[in-house]
């Protein structure tokens, strides 16, 4: 499976975090626990969210690696739409393992 992550730095990542699992649990079989939750977009793909006091940590994995950088788009402009108040800057997607 392929990866990719990046770190959003704000103060409010525990809540864009809670926001992002809430709006996709309408259509997908979210799950959210303390300050982790998982979206599993299709059997092959997932976005995973850890958050913490100083920022929403996100992690991209399918199977097909060319489909991270749509995902990484759309949860990076759902993200935004909630942040709409702060400016989160440029994400910077890494490769993982």
């Amino acid at each position: 499976m392929a990866a990719t992550t990046t770190r959003i730095a704000t103060t409010n990542g525990r809540r864009y975090m809670i926001q992002l699992c809430k709006h996709w649990a309408h259509k997908f079989a979210v799950t959210q626990e303390g300050d982790q939750g998982v979206v599993p977009f299709a059997e092959d793909r997932r976005c995973l969210l850890a958050a913490d006091d100083a920022g929403l940590g996100i992690t991209i994995e399918a199977d097909d690696a060319d489909a991270l950088p749509r995902l990484q788009e759309v949860v990076i402009d759902h993200l935004k739409r909630f942040a709409f108040r702060e400016e989160l800057g440029e994400s910077v997607w890494t490769p993982v393992g």
